[in-house]
């Protein structure tokens, strides 16, 4: 990363699916010192492919892409490319988004409010081996770490709603922001074996979709947001 005074810049991916965004992002940091990008992605699959390609210092990550989404995407690049970091940058700073997303490895969080300097901040902090988190983003991890701690269920007792062990055990998954293929593989079952587990936990908790999943997976207590 550079400081002021020199060095080479540091080396950024832009990933978002709206072209429109992802242009004006390029150009944003196009004008500001100690950034260069180096490559645009439209979904999470060309991400992780342009980071292999390219060995970028930081991903700037969108979260809601199709195909791959920002978290599985996130998954994948610190796991492959342990030396790329991530920030992502995107519309949603609820916990839905925020905490899968940083339980897969993101080291810094932005909205798309975030000025230039701000982007510049984040991929500063995350390369100085610091969290890049935007003021709003920081007061919520601070205001959720601040209530008071949930109670998990024990070992024995009665799930929530009638949820069976294995229900819970996938809505526990889907909060950390597991894919259905990589469930099946933690689990060692079948990917449509997960996909009957999820309609089921579905049907019991009137749930429509994996962001209501985590958000109530969350309220029940079943996992806790990193560091709680």
């Amino acid at each position: 990363m550079t400081e002021e005074g020199g060095g080479a810049p540091a080396r950024v991916v832009v990933a978002d699916d709206q072209t429109v965004v992802r242009e004006g992002i390029v150009m944003l940091l196009g004008l500001l010192p100690g950034v260069e990008v180096v490559g645009a992605a439209a979904d999470g699959d060309e991400a992780v492919r342009l980071v292999a390609e390219l060995d970028p210092d930081v991903v700037l990550m969108d979260l809601r892409m199709p195909r791959c989404d920002g978290v599985e995407a996130t998954r994948r690049i610190r796991a492959e490319h342990p030396r790329t970091q991530v920030v992502v940058l995107t519309t949603y700073a609820d916990d839905a988004s925020l905490f899968p997303a940083l339980r897969a490895g993101a080291r810094g969080y932005l909205t798309k409010d975030a000025g230039g300097d701000e982007i510049v901040r984040a991929v500063r902090s995350v390369l100085s081996g610091d969290a890049g988190l935007s003021p709003s983003i920081q007061r919520r991890l601070l205001e959720r770490l601040s209530e008071p701690e949930p109670t998990v269920p024990e070992e024995g007792t009665e799930a929530p709603d009638g949820l069976t062990g294995r229900e819970t055990e996938v809505l526990v998954l889907i909060a950390d922001g597991l894919t259905n293929q990589e469930i099946a593989r933690k689990l060692h079952v079948s990917t449509a074996t997960v996909k009957t587990h999820i309609n089921n936990l579905f049907a019991k908790t009137g749930l429509k979709d994996r962001a209501q999943a985590v958000r109530y997976a969350f309220g029940k207590g079943l996992v806790r947001p990193p560091g709680g």
